[in-house]
């Protein structure tokens, strides 16, 4: 195999693996870590490089820079490629060529903006691979078990940016995950999930329905259409409280707070979270059980509005192997109150569940005398309540607000806020 040392090379960081430690062949008992990075120059050329070493090194230079970052690299090792055993492991570069990184005799800098005259920044958004050559989500969702393994190429806009979430692998090491939620003209929510370090960051740093080539114009008029409309307001609802970890939640907001800030936020696409301590003045447990109870998917938790069709959304099938069916689900308003106005807000599924202390299948048994008594032990009754809230049209004051929990009310805690309440 072929190789030389250049001077040096200048490019946009693309791509970037996670540290990775492997035995040692020749000293046995040790390790050597690697990780491998790709740059572009231009919209055209791009190449992948990599270095080996001891633990020490091989973090630091990882930790140095990241995806985003411009750099330079001093004398490294040019290799041709193995290309059955490069692109197997690595992404696929236009070079016949990557790049070696050696402790001894190579240097990576991070370059500032004067350096490069912003001319390599936009090379982050333009893509690698020919934007119409690409699988649709329905394609995925459809073929999903002869693509099993593959490199695909996906156009899509970003519903949703989860949590990170961490674990422990079953030989004890600790990971961490982040669940991406897509859609296109053919599925509406399509998960996908990040597992190094480098692509978390990165999705942690999208917008949901926002996008950037030309090809995806016409994807983004959508995207911003679906927010506008509130196309997935039913499907999204699914389990809220699960999807949000209420200890990173510690804003404490009056009613009117809630109103203004939400109404007021410069970036209205992303939701608005809090706790309110207050009364509930409104609670729908005894309107007509119709109106109650609704039917969802047990496998997702999408609603289903027909029982007989069954669930009806796409993906829902290739999610999971367990079987599925229609189970019942409540679907209560509650209107929450304290001194400064009062919130329309909906209590639903496992949330409901947990509050009420009463499953939707318990639901159908009670009395209507049973029902006045459940609803007598919450109205009036003060609350410590976590909200989501975000913007919607469809509603009178123009949000929607999701109750994430709702229980009794600590009340030297609440008189806390009440009395200080800028004391947040």
């Amino acid at each position: 195999m072929g190789s030389r040392t250049m001077q040096s090379i200048m490019g946009i960081v693309i791509g970037k693996t996670d540290v990775k430690g492997f035995p040692d062949r020749k000293n046995f008992g040790s390790e050597r870590f690697t990780f491998s990075f790709t740059i572009r120059d231009s919209p055209s050329a791009f190449i992948n490089a990599s270095s080996w070493g001891r633990e020490d090194y091989i973090k630091s230079l990882s930790e140095s820079f990241r995806v985003g970052d411009c750099v330079m690299i001093e004398n490294p090792l040019v290799q041709t490629k193995d290309l059955e055993k490069e692109e197997k492991f690595n992404p696929s570069t236009p070079a016949s060529y990557k790049l070696l990184i050696s402790e001894v005799h190579s240097v990576v800098k991070v370059c500032s903006i004067r350096d490069t005259g912003d001319s390599l920044l936009p090379l982050l958004h333009i893509p690698t691979q020919n934007p119409n050559d690409y699988y649709s989500l329905e394609d995925i969702v459809a073929n999903g078990q002869s693509l099993n393994k593959e490199v695909i190429n996906i156009l899509a806009a970003v519903r949703q940016v989860g949590d990170v979430k961490s674990f422990t692998t079953s030989d004890k090491r600790a990971g961490r995950r982040c669940e991406v939620k897509l859609f296109d003209y053919s599925v509406d929510s399509f998960p996908m999930i990040c597992w190094d370090n480098e692509s978390i960051k990165l999705a942690q740093s999208w917008t949901p329905r926002e996008t950037d080539i030309p090809q995806a114009n016409d994807l983004l008029n959508y995207a911003r259409e679906c927010a506008e409309n509130e196309a997935f307001v039913e499907a999204s609802e699914e389990t809220a409280a699960e999807s949000v970890n209420l200890e990173t939640i510690k804003d404490v907001y009056t009613v009117q707070q809630i109103m203004d800030m939400a109404s007021s936020a410069a970036d209205k696409r992303n939701p608005l979270y809090g706790i309110v301590f207050a009364f509930i003045s409104l609670l729908n447990v005894d309107d007509n059980v119709t109106k109650i109870v609704r039917t969802r998917c047990s496998r997702c938790r999408y609603f289903i509005k027909d029982p007989s069709e069954g669930c009806n959304y796409a993906f829902c099938n290739e999610m999971s192997q367990d079987p599925k069916s229609a189970l019942p689900s409540l679907d209560l308003q509650m209107n929450i109150s304290d001194h400064t106005g009062t919130l329309s807000c909906n209590l639903s599924d496992k949330v409901a569940e947990d509050t009420l202390s009463c499953t939707a299948n318990g639901f159908f048994n009670l009395t209507e005398d049973q029902k006045t008594s459940l609803k007598w032990n919450f109205v009036l009754e003060r609350f410590k309540i976590y909200v989501k809230v975000t913007l919607s049209p469809k509603t009178k004051n123009g949000l929607r607000v999701n109750i994430l929990s709702c229980k009794r009310a600590d009340p030297t805690e609440a008189l806390k806020y009440i009395l200080c309440p800028g004391n947040r």
